[in-house]
């Protein structure tokens, strides 16, 4: 299939779903863990659960980066721009998300702090630019997707000599995700049923699919990475299902069109020139996962806002304060789906979120809010969680 539209074909979607249909075992429940937050939009937007059997089950995961990033780096940019005369760059999804006491970037923007929306690093070095006489930062967010363009970035602003230029980095990665995931004790008595995973897409793109195999090697657990078309998700869902009847355990690539084995290994190289590994890093809903994101190499210390910034250095005295009624953490982890918050759909909307999976496009809150907030159980306005919304 060359075109976009027939990987959305109806006869096609039947046909796959036919398949898995006829594939399932009456007898057993699958749960697979969608790990990309553009999956969870497929999934909603087409109605591919509509189309499972009843005992495929869609899971949703930590797939999206504004998500799980936790309260805490968010009230440092915060402090930063108040204590600091900084131009703050950051994308769209970063200003609303909550921070601690119901603050956030558009709220400290309307205070009168310079906080700028980017579509781009470029966007962001190219305000540096234009400023020479202000301390510019970019707030840089993502997986392994968005990590080559922020090294590019600091490449750029060494060798144009940029020295009012940044970074705040905050780039994640999804394999170390995973272990989290799997590693990640009962909380609450919340227990994760899995059976595999949809590997993400533009990631996989970068890092290939052989960082994944330890997933089956080490958990047990099935990887298939999946494009994000709703025929790619069909397609990736079926061949879980045969992996798990064959009784095999595997990486397999769905996505083979974009993704190879080994990945890109230029944007690697670019990465690996400038950031390296974090001892560990917090996550929204998984906590401190080991070797789980980046941080900029100390030859480059000079454009790292971490480095630059002595409010940044001292966090000993930074509690984040999430708020309580809020079920991000355990939508992050799987255990909990949109609907089971208190608080989705009353006083938690896209236009006055409570949570972090509320606000972003890749949000599973949003997913379920923009194309099936009425399916499943309904939703209404309660006494409860108007209370809630005020704890």
């Amino acid at each position: 299939m060359k075109y976009i539209e027939e990987f959305r074909d109806q006869k096609l979607a039947k046909h796959i779903a036919e398949r898995i249909r006829h594939s399932v075992d009456p007898a057993r429940e699958y749960h697979f863990m969608e790990f990309c937050g553009g999956h969870t939009h497929a999934i909603f937007r087409y109605g591919v659960q509509d189309l499972m059997p009843g005992n495929v089950h869609y899971v949703h995961g930590p797939g999206c980066p504004v998500c799980v990033l936790p309260t805490s780096r968010i009230d440092l940019m915060i402090r930063l721009l108040r204590e600091e005369n900084v131009i703050l760059c950051t994308y769209a999804d970063l200003l609303r998300v909550p921070a601690s006491e119901r603050e956030s970037l558009m709220k400290v923007k309307a205070e009168g702090a310079d906080v700028r929306m980017v579509y781009s690093t470029q966007d962001a070095l190219k305000i540096a630019r234009d400023n020479p006489e202000s301390e510019v930062v970019f707030f840089a967010i993502g997986f392994e997707t968005t990590t080559p363009p922020t090294a590019v970035a600091i490449l750029q602003a060494q060798s144009e000599q940029l020295s009012n230029f940044t970074v705040f980095c905050n780039h994640v990665l999804t394999p170390a995700a995973m272990s989290g995931l799997l590693d990640a004790p009962a909380v609450d008595g919340e227990v994760l049923n899995l059976d595999g995973f949809l590997g993400p897409s533009h990631v996989s793109s970068i890092i290939g699919s052989q960082p994944y195999e330890f997933v089956p090697q080490k958990y047990g657990k099935p990887v298939v990475i999946a494009g994000f078309e709703p025929l790619d998700v069909m397609q990736s869902t079926l061949m879980m299902i045969q992996q798990i009847n064959d009784g095999r355990c595997e990486v397999e690539n769905e996505y083979a069109r974009v993704v190879s084995r080994e990945g890109n290994r230029k944007a690697q190289a670019l990465v690996a020139e400038v950031l390296e590994l974090r001892d560990r890093f917090e996550w929204r809903g998984l906590g401190w996962i080991p070797d789980s994101a980046l941080k900029i190499q100390p030859r480059f210390s000079a454009f790292d806002a971490e480095q630059r910034f002595d409010c940044l250095k001292n966090t000993g005295d930074l509690i984040a304060k999430d708020h309580k009624a809020c079920e991000c953490p355990s939508i992050l982890r799987g255990t909990k789906k949109p609907v089971d918050c208190k608080l989705f759909g009353t006083v938690c909307t896209p236009e006055n979120p409570m949570g972090s999976c509320m606000v972003s496009s890749e949000g599973a809150c949003a997913a379920h809010w923009s194309y099936g907030r009425f399916r499943g159980q309904p939703v209404t306005s309660s006494p409860q969680s108007q209370k809630a919304a005020s704890a």
